[in-house]
């Protein structure tokens, strides 16, 4: 075994950027994928890199709206009652995470980590030698009635958008939108800073060739056991190396428990529909929000794709086709070119109470860190946190802190 040697568990987005960034300060990766397609997750989001959600999602003007947000009352929030056992107990952690002490300590961290973001997505693109999957054209929100378009405007102006502005839309541009919609939009601003990824599939595909071709092993396994700088898989084979690095989402949790370390993460599922690449909307349109209907709709090469739902259940869960249903109707109110042929997805959100990923090592054992837990900003946060890991293990100084993202805090 080299002295530079890491194993990575999970073949998420995350995964995939840390192997890269590992390989290009000179380690010997080997990736260990699931079974299962592990493209569920990271590569079913709508593509948007966010950097204005410098505010993490639990906070005290997130519980003043939690119930305005229910999807029973026609929000995009799911707790399905089936599931309570699961949501409850991560619900009142939320809450306690949701102070207003433990907020701003956490709005402190991850607007810091956000700052980055953007940079690490240019050095990575420009790695890969694909700098056109990287488009920085911004995004837009939309209101449908004056009420909303106030009360957003207002919201917006009070939040801390981090490195990204926005400007509110002129007179042409609100013309221009409510031309390519059946419903009627009443207000919108134009963001600056933000991004989206021109196609997940393509980014996806880029980075397992660049991974391979630079000398990267990549095995399908489930992981049994981690420990002694080994890592047995359940068909019982074993794999060492000096570094073992857990970015398998939800399942972080409990491939980690035997070393006494608590993630009390939870499965929040997001749904979406896509078309195929022949669709009647401009290539380049950037990504717009339907704030009213909670809802993003993001034109990629590969087709147009609306997103949205927050439903916190069990990974496994079966999927719930009344949140389909509920972008069916939201998808026909706007009148937006996405039939009844579009393909469904559903995929889990690896979330974390106080809404900070996990990215740190195993306290007292040799060799085991992780990165996992970036809820609705793993694709955002994904380059950045690959290059923080890949110096956390070389024992450089990081441009991040990352003591407030240790999972030390849930102790």
């Amino acid at each position: 075994m080299s002295d530079r040697t890491a194993l990575i568990i999970g073949g998420g987005v995350v995964g995939m950027t840390t192997a890269l960034a590992l390989q290009r300060r000179g380690w010997t990766v080997t990736l260990v994928e699931a079974e299962e397609n592990p493209r569920a997750a990271s590569w079913g989001n709508a593509g948007h890199i966010a950097t204005e959600q410098a505010e993490p999602i639990a906070s005290p003007k997130m519980v003043r709206g939690f119930a305005g947000k229910l999807f029973c009352r026609g929000g995009a929030l799911a707790l399905p009652p089936r599931e309570i056992g699961t949501w409850l107990p991560f619900a009142l952690r939320l809450l306690r995470a949701a102070r207003a002490d433990r907020y701003a300590r956490a709005h402190t961290a991850l607007a810091a980590l956000l700052a980055e973001a953007m940079p690490a997505w240019r050095r990575h693109v420009a790695a890969l030698d694909a700098p056109a999957l990287l488009r920085e054209d911004g995004h837009v929100v939309l209101w449908e009635t004056s009420e909303s378009a106030a009360r957003g405007l207002a919201g917006w102006q009070a939040a801390d958008t981090g490195t990204a502005r926005f400007r509110a839309l002129t007179e042409a541009e609100l013309a221009e939108w409510q031309s390519r919609f059946a419903s009627p939009i009443a207000g919108g601003i134009r963001f600056e800073g933000s991004g989206q990824i021109a196609d997940p599939t393509q980014l996806a595909d880029t980075a397992r060739t660049r991974f391979l071709a630079d000398g990267g092993t990549l095995l399908t396994g489930r992981v049994a056991a981690i420990g002694n700088g080994e890592v047995r898989l359940t068909d019982d084979r074993r794999l060492s190396a000096r570094e073992i690095v857990v970015t398998a989402g939800v399942a972080s949790a409990t491939l980690l428990r035997p070393f006494g370390v608590k993630a009390p993460i939870i499965a929040e599922r997001g749904y979406h529909l896509q078309t195929g690449p022949a669709v009647d909307w401009p290539a380049d349109l950037p990504p717009v929000v339907f704030e009213d209907r909670s809802m993003i709709v993001t034109r990629f090469a590969g087709g147009l794709r609306a997103a949205s739902i927050a439903e916190f259940a069990r990974a496994k869960a079966r999927p719930d086709p009344a949140k389909w249903n509920r972008l069916r109707h939201h998808i026909a109110a706007l009148g937006l070119p996405i039939g009844e042929d579009a393909k469904p997805w559903m995929g889990a959100r690896p979330t974390l109470p106080d809404y900070l990923p996990a990215i740190g090592r195993v306290p007292g054992v040799r060799g085991v860190s992780y990165a996992f837990g970036h809820n609705h900003l793993g694709l955002t946060l994904a380059p950045i946190t690959g290059e923080l890991v890949a110096g956390m293990l070389g024992g450089d100084a990081t441009a991040v802190s990352l003591t407030p993202f240790g999972l030390e805090r849930f102790s």
